[in-house]
């Protein structure tokens, strides 16, 4: 990354990049973002002027704490062309060292001199600059600096916290040429970054020890009696341990430090287990080096109160000892003092009580642990309110609910279209879209949900996605990268007092699913990385349920298009019954609930409703070889009964094909199935079913009645071994036959009679039409979230009329096939079918000559004109006729090839009487 004198490297790419060129992918991300920044303050690169401060505080918590490191430093970097330089908060260079002293008179002022500013705002992409900005390690190689006075060198810097805080208090930096960079610098500079914040750390023991001194001191005085002291101090551990169980002592630092955070003289009463209670009281106190604090104390009653309960109802807590009067804080009345938890100023002391100190120290400590505390408290929330459902847009908005207002005022989350819609999305930073606005209130002018957010590669949303890191703009006035974005609408944002931002990234499993957004606009401190650290937390717990959502809502979406797929995508062709139909899917994931409409010989159809037990994609494919397999077993003509007899066997097979004997075979065998198949006859009116575990059928009769059919139940497919038993009932024309799965009647939250009664009474209305039945029956029956699939199918029964029958009873005697077709020719010319009269005539001479030569007596001959002319001839033997290939010579053998090329289609179909052979003709071809 250092190489400058070929043209090639950084050298090369930052020519390109000043010339307006594209260098993604070829830069370093914090390094692109840098120059980008740079570009839009302004920056020129042969630019050498930087601001120069005169007053530097020599005395300083953070130089005192530095100086015997850089010393360690510049005794190990002795003889090398090392700058060692200590910056404070603002980029400002308080001290440097050098490894090799000539240095001094070879560099120019700006490289020696303390006081001079290198934040990237006056200088560009450097070391103490760039780790401001990034608030982590960083290096800058050559050419990879903005300015061109530092081509040739090469730095590493880190910044340096206050380990209460989490504050940056400075940087640390180590400059050097490029030629010299080495790997083996970054353990070295961590090592003494961490030496400087020990050392700052332990500056601050040093002035709790300071505090703890000025109390001790005090408590001797009043053991003396110069205040009159009728109390006695003991040591805070001892009268913890001796006093106090486990969680008691928990429960009395955390109110402890509560009162220390506050940072005012106040008293409190804390409820301990057992009905015990003690007494927290929080004063000020100064050090002999003038340092101010806090102490709180415990006050314990004697032993004959220490057990007793809190008084009830509560009162004020009993004043402090007289030794604390002069630091109780005025009131207007001792009313008001007790409502804000103060000691009364002139309450009696009672004598005898025990003082323990429980913690001293600063206020801003306590502070720190509360703010701590808070946020392992928020943590905790997190883990219970962000992810609650499988829904990616519900998820984010539980993020956004989550950290408002207790990290952000407001949050806004931004998504992929893909994301959205299950899919990784393969262009994240292209296709963004507002997902989540939520925030204090209402009146904030961000982007509203729903719009396209295109982001530049300045903007802090684009750097955290580069980076896969979060990034903090402490002061959005200054962040010219976001301000870039949209000037105007950045300058509305900060109208509303938005000053401090968070981006952070929401990864999961290597994929961007997103940005989230964090802003600060009531609090006037700036985040800190404390807060950026707990935003991270944050979005990543909720990275993972936003994928998991994702990934969820692919496979529904998946499971939803097979179902769909494999469900009827249009109703055939029929007279018997007008049907409509609804699928609803669940919301908890696809099931395998079906139906069907198929078609039959002689104007019949066949009805059938089905569901697979379970959800996913397994249960969707279960449904569609179920469905294949039962449209298969229709085509074949068989009873309801015979048809749930051969899908409970192909049940039963699957199930030991997929189950096995295998330790999985519980998770992959299929459970089963319920079914019901039903077949109505309209010339006759009868309609026969049977069902398999299923709820029953609805029936509507054209009077409006409404009844659940009484058919024998069955057991579900995929038991195997036991009967189904099928029922024949006749059904008025223009009544309605329901069919339904369980998931229109089931549900937790209400009983199966209740939606029995919901449904009957949404049935009867005998005048709606097939299409405004279903959706009534939904309306009012469908649970609200539903479970489970729905699937439901409404069928009104036709009639065919009579007159547009024909039937004609026959011996079998050849003789009387001349009569049939004469009978035959006849009919269709009063149906007005004169041009299918040649064709129909030539047909029944073969199918009643077949009848008449290989069948058994009774035979009967029946036309039906329907859609299509049916012709249907039924005699009482079970052989099967079968069409073949005839040799030329062969005198037969050629009837049912030419039944075959007159008809649309022809088949056999056994009765309990015999067989029925069928043909159907195509009156629109004729």
């Amino acid at each position: 990354m250092g190489v400058v004198g070929d043209r090639i490297g950084p050298v090369r790419f930052r020519d390109r990049f000043l010339q307006g060129e594209s260098v993604e992918g070829s830069v370093r991300s914090p390094i692109l973002s840098s120059w980008q920044r740079s570009r839009l303050l302004g920056l020129s690169p042969d630019q050498s002027e930087l601001p120069f401060e005169q007053d530097i505080d020599l005395e300083g918590p953070l130089l005192r704490a530095a100086e015997p490191v850089l010393d360690r430093l510049q005794a190990i970097f002795a003889g090398s062309q090392t700058n060692i330089s200590l910056a404070d908060g603002h980029g400002m260079v308080l001290a440097r060292r050098f490894g090799e002293k000539s240095m001094v008179r070879r560099l120019a002022p700006i490289q020696i001199l303390p006081g001079f500013v290198f934040a990237e705002r006056f200088a560009g992409t450097n070391g103490i600059g760039l780790s401001l900005a990034e608030r982590r390690l960083c290096q800058v190689y050559g050419a990879e600096h903005f300015a061109e006075r530092s081509q040739a060198s090469a730095c590493t810097a880190i910044p340096l916290r206050d380990q209460l805080s989490g504050h940056i208090q400075g940087v640390l930096c180590l400059g050097y040429p490029y030629t010299d960079a080495d790997p083996a610098l970054i353990p070295v500079v961590r090592k003494a970054a961490e030496a400087i914040e020990r050392r700052l750390m332990d500056q601050s023991s040093a002035r709790e020890h300071g505090l703890l001194q000025a109390y001790l001191d005090a408590a001797h005085l009043a053991r003396s009696g110069e205040h009159g002291l009728d109390g006695h101090p003991v040591a805070m551990a001892d009268f913890l341990r001796s006093e106090l169980e486990q969680s008691d002592q928990a429960t009395l630092k955390e109110k402890a430090t509560e009162l220390m955070s506050g940072d005012r003289r106040a008293a409190a009463e804390v409820p301990l287990s057992r009905g015990r209670w003690v007494t927290l009281v929080s004063r000020p106190v100064t050090s002999a080096a003038g340092v101010e604090g806090v102490v709180v104390e415990a006050l314990l009653p004697e032993d004959s109160e220490r057990h007793a309960p809190a008084p009830t109802p509560p009162h004020a807590p009993a004043a402090p000892p007289p030794a604390f009067r002069p630091h109780v804080a005025p009131g207007p009345d001792p009313a008001s003092a007790r409502a804000r938890g103060a000691p009364p100023a002139d309450g009696p002391t009672r004598a005898g009580r025990v003082r323990g100190l429980v913690l001293v120290g600063e206020p801003e400590v306590g502070k720190y642990a509360v703010a701590a505390r808070r946020r392992l408290e928020l943590l905790a929330e997190a883990s219970n309110r962000i992810g609650t459902t499988l829904d990616v847009s519900r998820t984010a908005w539980e993020l956004a609910e989550t950290a408002v207002p207790r990290l952000a005022d407001f949050v806004t989350i931004d998504l992929p279209a893909g994301v959205l819609l299950g899919e990784e999305s393969p262009h994240p930073t292209t296709e963004m879209h507002r997902t989540v606005v939520h925030g204090i209130r209402e009146d904030c002018p961000f982007y509203p949900v729903g719009s396209q957010v295109s982001l530049r590669p300045t903007t802090p949303h684009m750097r955290c996605i580069a980076t896969g890191q979060p990034v903090l703009e402490q002061d959005l006035k200054a962040a010219f990268g976001w301000i870039a974005q949209d000037p105007q609408h950045a300058e509305l944002l900060l109208a509303h007092n938005i000053h401090s931002l968070i981006t952070v990234p929401l990864l999961a499993r290597g994929a961007v699913l997103g940005v989230a957004s964090f802003y600060r606009s009531q609090d006037p401190a700036p985040y800190g990385d404390d807060d950026r650290s707990l935003a991270q937390e944050l979005a990543a717990r909720a990275s993972l349920c936003i994928d998991n959502a994702r990934r969820y809502t692919r496979e529904h979406t998946l499971a939803l298009s097979l179902q769909r797929s494999l469900l009827p995508r249009g109703l055939p062709e029929q007279s018997a019954v007008e049907v409509a139909h609804r699928y609803l899917p669940a919301e908890s994931g696809v099931g395998g609930d079906w139906f069907d409409v198929i078609p039959l010989s002689g104007a019949r159809v066949a009805l059938l409703v089905g569901d697979v037990v379970g959800h996913g994609l397994h249960a969707a494919a279960t449904m569609g070889r179920l469905r294949t397999a039962a449209r298969n077993f229709a085509e074949l003509e068989l009873a309801p009964d015979e048809l749930l007899t051969h899908l409970d066997n192909l049940m039963v097979r699957l199930d030991r094909e997929e189950g096995g004997d295998g330790p999985d075979s519980a998770s992959t065998g299929i459970v089963g199935a319920t079914c019901l198949y039903a077949i109505y006859d309209p010339t006759s009116q009868l309609c026969t079913m049977a069902r398999a575990g299923h709820p029953p059928p609805a029936l509507v009769r054209p009077d409006g009645a409404v009844s659940l059919l009484d058919l024998p139940a069955g057991p579900p497919l995929g038991l195997g071994g036991l009967p189904f038993e099928s029922v024949e009932i006749r059904l008025p024309e223009h009544s309605q036959l329901v069919l339904y799965t369980d998931g229109l009647i089931e549900d937790r939250h209400r009983d199966v009679d209740v939606a029995l009664d919901a449904l009957n009474r949404a049935l009867a209305h005998p005048d709606r039409a097939p299409e405004d039945t279903c959706q009534a029956v939904l309306d009012a029956v469908a649970p609200e979230h539903p479970a489970d699939d729905i699937a439901l199918l409404v069928a009104r029964t036709n009639a065919v009329p009579a007159d547009r029958i024909a039937t004609w009873e026959l011996d079998a005697d050849p003789a009387l096939v001349s009569e049939v077709r004469a009978a035959s020719v006849s009919q269709l010319n009063r149906w007005g079918l004169e041009e299918s009269a040649f064709a129909t005539e030539l047909l029944l001479s073969e199918l009643v000559t077949n009848a008449v030569r290989y069948g058994t007596a009774p035979i009967r001959v029946r036309l039906i004109h329907d859609r299509n002319l049916i012709c249907e001839v039924h005699d009482a033997s079970s052989s099967a006729p079968r069409m073949r290939r005839s040799a030329t010579t062969d005198e037969g053998g050629r009837g049912l090839f030419l039944v075959a090329q007159l008809a649309q289609s022809w088949g056999t179909r056994y009765t309990t009487g015999g067989k029925v052979i069928w043909a159907e003709c195509s009156l629109a071809a004729a």
